[in-house]
């Protein structure tokens, strides 16, 4: 039997168990009148943003495949890319769109699910999950599926073939990447705009609760959850898991071929995907907890589904490797399993620092007695700290996996390895996106629940469902940058590669001289590890701008609205979502073209060192800022919501303001800025792939 026809079965069973999820979640009741209200309200305003949001986006697309229509017109890329490009795109913003569109649907149910226990408001919130979980994985094991069997059957044999075949499938990388960019951008301003105005005004200058209908910008911020914490997530998450296989598919072709195994090479991270898809669905199952549960109990779980999916692909990975490359190369195999160990321990270290269970949350807790100040200063302390150990967990990764793949004998294995270890750790997408993207949800039913005025013991399961949910979201995050470090390696191994390939087929010699004592090489790691700051500054003045437009209708509202404070009046909340969505869409462009044009520019102006440089620059300061903004972000959203279970003087109290000012400059940290880093150092890497031949028509010699 060919493996490679597990990677179209795995995609179809993902697919499939997701719509049988989403089939048992829409048969769950909506709840109150009130309750569907609310719920179609946010669905309406999600679904408007992101129309929006694909009809600007559309715009880039277009122009993009005419250049690289143009440039296959002139053989500088193949004639498939450009269409490549587009379908990439395309199932990366489908993929969110699904998981967006159930997220919307699941949030009511789950308020009502809340109503009868915590396990019944769990099993609801987590299936929508799964729902992007198992889309994400199935529509890109589709994607890479068709594209592969379609080139394999339609190009005749030749020395090349695989070349043309995973450059042509890094360029749909590219596609994703790009949407998975502007969604991310454009969705993180959008949702934190709409968060920090609404705290600011609601909770620190009103006092009023969090999620009180009578706060105009409540329902953008619920809004804001779903196109940013669900629709962007599942593109940005899409485009690392079919980056991590296309990149590692490129290096094993260049790996493998001498030894007539190109094929199996990149058999393995398809069909190791698959498993993965199996082994996502069986954890999906293990995922419950009782009535009585406290954070520890219902992070494990959350937890036991994980594990239990790593274990599983941790098994069947030998057998792939072993039937596919024999003995000889089974170094491969714990290369896989470098992968998926560093994937554990950075999740266990992103819950350690972001968790309220544990001490440096609520070191951040305690600082809210000596005011806001204190508890800025104990956040960026505390983000910078947690640093260290998914640094030391992703090098380890790179070093073993290197190693083991017998790298220092054959550099190319070793680069393999690498590539293999980022599928082993995104083999469990399916169930760690889930629990991902249950978060939001959650977070939705809380603000149901508080706006359709629900029991207390309601709103206290959907608050331990939200807390829960930060706590996974900020896990998640670092799962997502980890991933993007080993990727983004294997990314630019190949971009090395195809420099040679590209040159060869063009009949130019390019020289590749990478000693740091180059000087064109040092400029490159310069302004590499400059644009990720750059980029942070960007997207962090966006959401200042436009958070400050809706400080200033929500204070507008309550001053000019006659009755709003007492109840007796309704905000104008569709003027706050309208705000908030020209300002995403407006101010998502420049930052997000940032990351296409920076190695254009370079590749053009300096070279193909310097790209190098650029790529390995930006991975090394875009990887440690990620996690440092996603885990401050986390850490100061969750030492507010431990003051709020009654520490530290509970809700309204001095403290609490306190940490709500904490959390607020925590939100573009950990939704906008951080998550959308790692984008920009995959997508930065791709763009110099797919345009590595007009870098060579400038820069290299005639053979």
């Amino acid at each position: 039997m060919d493996l490679l026809w597990l990677a179209p079965t795995g995609s179809f069973m993902a697919l499939l168990f997701a719509g049988f999820l989403a089939w048992r979640i829409l048969g769950e009741n909506e709840g109150t009148p009130e309750m569907k209200k609310i719920s179609k309200a946010v669905r309406t305003g999600a679904s408007a943003y992101l129309g929006r949001q694909y009809r600007t986006i559309s715009v880039f697309f277009a122009v993009m495949f005419v250049l690289l229509f143009a440039l296959s017109y002139y053989e500088v890329v193949n004639d498939f890319i450009p269409f490549a490009f587009l379908t990439g795109g395309f199932f990366s913003a489908l993929s969110g769109f699904i998981g967006m569109n159930m997220a919307t649907r699941a949030n009511a149910r789950t308020t009502n699910a809340a109503m009868r226990s915590l396990n019944s408001g769990l099993r609801v919130a987590f299936s929508a999950g799964a729902v992007m979980g198992l889309c994400v994985v199935g529509l890109g094991l589709l994607d890479l599926s068709i594209w592969y069997f379609l080139l394999n059957w339609t190009l005749p044999m030749s020395a090349d073939k695989l070349t043309i075949i995973t450059s042509t499938m890094l360029t749909f990388g590219m596609g994703a990447s790009s949407i998975a960019l502007f969604a991310r951008v454009g969705g993180g301003i959008y949702t934190k705009a709409a968060d920090v105005g609404a705290d600011l005004v609601g909770k620190v200058e009103a006092g009023i609760p969090e999620d009180d209908p009578r706060n105009p910008g409540v329902i953008a911020d619920n809004v804001g959850d779903n196109v940013g914490d669900v629709a962007g997530m599942g593109a940005d998450l899409y485009e690392s898991y079919v980056g991590s296989i296309v990149a590692t598919m490129a290096l094993g072709t260049a790996a493998f071929t001498a030894a007539g195994l190109a094929v199996q090479s990149i058999t393995i991270p398809l069909v190791m995907a698959a498993v993965g898809v199996v082994a996502s669905i069986l954890g999906t199952f293990l995922v419950r907890a009782k009535e009585d549960a406290d954070q520890g109990t219902l992070l494990w779980a959350l937890r036991k589904g994980i594990f239990t999916s790593a274990a599983i692909i941790a098994v069947a990975s030998y057998f792939v490797v072993y039937a596919t490359l024999g003995s000889k190369y089974i170094g491969v195999y714990f290369s896989v399993l470098a992968g998926l160990v560093s994937g554990i321990i950075i999740g266990l270290s992103t819950e350690f620092y972001t968790s309220q269970k544990y001490k440096p949350t609520r070191y951040i807790s305690s600082q809210s007695q000596t005011g806001p100040a204190t508890v800025i200063i104990a956040g960026i302390a505390t983000g910078m700290r947690s640093t260290l150990v998914p640094v030391i967990a992703v090098s380890a990764a790179i070093v073993a996996s290197y190693a083991l793949s017998d790298g220092f004998n054959n550099p190319a294995m070793g680069l393999y390895g690498v590539g293999i270890s980022a599928v082993g750790m995104l083999a469990t997408l399916g169930i760690t996106l889930a629990t991902d993207a249950y978060g939001p949800v959650a977070d939705n039913a809380g603000g149901i629940a508080q706006m359709s005025h629900q029991e207390p013991d309601v709103r206290k399961r959907t608050d331990a469902l939200d807390a829960l949910g930060n706590t996974t979201a900020a896990t998640g995050k670092g799962f997502a940058i980890g991933s993007a470090a080993l990727t983004a390696l294997a990314l630019i191994a190949a971009y090395q590669q195809q420099v040679v390939l590209v040159g060869g087929n063009m009949h130019r010699n390019v020289s590749l001289d990478l000693n740091l004592t180059n000087p064109i090489v040092v400029v490159g790691l310069f302004v590499g590890g400059m644009l990720p700051f750059l980029f942070c500054s960007m997207t962090m003045q966006a959401v200042g701008r436009a958070a400050g437009a809706i400080v200033k209708e929500v204070r507008r509202q309550f001053k000019e609205i006659e009755g709003l404070m007492e109840g007796k009046a309704d905000p104008d909340y569709a003027q706050c979502v309208a705000i908030a969505t020209k300002a995403a869409q407006r101010e998502m462009v420049v930052p997000a073209m940032l990351a296409i044009a920076s190695p254009l520019a370079v590749g053009v102006l300096l070279g193909p060192e310097a790209v190098v440089g650029l790529l390995a620059g930006s991975l090394v300061t875009g990887f440690v800022m990620a996690v440092f903004m996603a885990n401050a972000g986390g850490a100061w959203d969750n030492a507010k919501k431990y003051i709020e279970e009654g520490n530290y003087g509970g809700k309204g109290s001095d403290c609490h303001k306190a940490a709500v000012v904490g959390d607020t400059v925590g939100d573009p940290f950990k939704d906008t800025s951080g998550p959308s880093l790692n984008i920009l150092i995959k997508l930065m890497s791709m763009v110099s792939i797919v345009f590595v031949g007009v870098t060579i028509l400038i820069w290299g010699v005639a053979a």
